[in-house]
């Protein structure tokens, strides 16, 4: 009876080990979500707890699973162009569909991706575009109409950051020469290049800056404007609408989507899943994008979505506006020639 009872003892030691030990670990974009309310919820219904760690571009991102993160989390968040490259190496492994009955309440839009056909790995997450968020007291709302509010010397009403993201800087400069955002055509992206270090030299640029960071300085006023993610402006707008402006200039700009996506060695992929599926709930996914104020690919969601959020053209840009974005596209081997171009426009 003595072994008997030391038996049970020990797996009542190992069974509340276990429990203890339950854990998701979560890589993703500061600011993405409510990083207490949301993580709480999710362990009062799973028993589950979050750990969240914060990355400030995908590019940070993939260097960290290439060196061995890929087994330090469970859940990462990567932007739809760097999807093939996790895809291609092997960083992130096949989400298994019956424990994600939820899926089905995303938008077709999101379902099909042409990187990803089906959603073998990743799952939709929100969807925003890049902008030009400003201050109302120090910038002529008709000069932020167009670009050259910032690539135009002559023009700059202030200090200013540009955003640091390859793929979205370049493409923007590329757009405002009059180039494809996805162009690989060398003399394009040298002319990007170009206009990039100009900027940097003309005095009022304060260089590159995260789209968190350079909203923080607009919104201290230590900057005048600021090139950031539609969602974290509009959260500044809506609390200071009159000091505090968003807009997509006319040239045009990115249209993106975040996904999530289950790193290939990850610790817990059975929390990575139930994480995923309680996400696409409609009441989460609605709670997700009123919070981030970032659109949602769940077509659940939306009558769960504040109204006034969802006539914002900031957040569903009207038709006009969604003819002037671009989604990024993956370049294969040419992804070298932008990262040389960016190269040079970061150490000039």
């Amino acid at each position: 009876m003595r072994k008997i009872g030391l038996l049970m003892a020990l797996m009542l030691l190992l069974t509340g080990l276990a429990a203890d030990a339950e854990e998701l670990r979560i890589y993703t974009w500061s600011e993405y979500m409510d990083e207490e309310k949301m993580p709480a919820d999710f362990e009062a219904k799973t028993g589950i707890k979050v750990r969240l760690d914060i990355y400030e571009n995908n590019e940070e991102m993939v260097a960290k699973l290439q060196a061995g993160g890929a087994s330090q989390y469970d859940i990462i968040v990567p932007s739809d162009y760097i999807m093939p490259v996790l895809i291609n190496q092997g960083l992130i492994q096949p989400l298994d569909h019956a424990k994600l009955p939820n899926l089905a309440n995303l938008k077709p839009l999101f379902r099909e991706a042409s990187y990803d056909p089906g959603n073998k790995y990743s799952v939709a997450y929100q969807w925003g575009t890049v902008g030009l968020m400003y201050r109302k007291d120090k910038v002529n709302e008709e000069a932020v109409k167009s670009w050259s509010v910032l690539f135009d010397a002559d023009k700059q009403p202030g200090s200013f950051w540009l955003i640091d993201s390859v793929r979205e800087m370049i493409g923007i400069a590329l757009v405002y020469l009059g180039k494809d955002f996805n162009s690989t055509d060398p003399m394009d992206l040298k002319a990007a290049a170009d206009l990039l270090v100009a900027t940097k030299r003309s005095g009022n640029c304060m260089g590159f800056k995260p789209g968190v960071g350079g909203k923080n300085d607009v919104v201290a006023g230590t900057a005048v404007a600021a090139i950031v993610y539609n969602g974290d402006a509009i959260q500044s707008v809506t609390e200071d609408p009159q000091n505090l402006g968003f807009v997509i200039p006319r040239e045009g700009s990115e249209i993106w989507y975040d996904s999530m996506a289950i790193p290939k060695d990850a610790p817990n992929p059975d929390a990575a899943h139930k994480w995923i599926n309680w996400i696409l709930e409609p009441e989460v996914g609605a709670e997700l994008s009123n919070y981030n104020q970032y659109a949602t690919p769940n077509a659940a969601a939306e009558p769960f979505i504040t109204p006034e959020d969802l006539s914002n053209p900031g957040i569903y840009p009207t038709p006009e506006i969604m003819e002037k974005l671009h989604f990024t596209k993956d370049l294969g081997k040419d992804n070298r020639i932008v990262d040389e171009a960016w190269t040079r426009a970061k150490s000039h």
